[in-house]
């Protein structure tokens, strides 16, 4: 299982680059690994601005639909529409080509709730 140290991670299974006032958002190699092959991404929030918690898309399995949640308060300024396309770059390359989502950060100051790469693993094996 791939964690990468430079990121930061939520207990919602989702991972964030920060770079200055913006974030990156995908899913965890862990949670990609527990929805399966991956057929859709889902997001409506474009240009929205989301709160910290609430659902900005969902991403559909073969077996299920998951709901993608904000790891931070911020507004959707960009969404990878490769994925429209090649949605199971989220399964093949999670931290890379499968990025979800870019947000313009609200509250820089919730970063300090996510969790680190350290943490994550201990979460998720428990």
């Amino acid at each position: 299982m791939n964690i990468p140290s430079d990121l930061k991670y939520t207990k919602d299974h989702e991972w964030l680059k920060i770079e200055g006032n913006t974030a990156t958002v995908g899913i965890t190699d862990f949670a990609q690994g527990e929805l399966g092959d991956i057929v859709y991404v889902d997001v409506d929030t474009l240009d929205d601005t989301v709160e910290e918690g609430d659902v900005f898309g969902s991403v559909e399995a073969v077996k299920t639909v998951s709901d993608l949640f904000m790891p931070l308060t911020g507004e959707v300024i960009e969404f990878n529409d490769t994925l429209e396309d090649d949605p199971e770059l989220v399964n093949s390359d999670p931290y890379n080509k499968g990025w979800m989502i870019k947000i313009q950060i609200s509250d820089s100051s919730q970063i300090d709730d996510l969790l680190d790469a350290e943490a994550y693993k201990n979460l998720v094996q428990g």
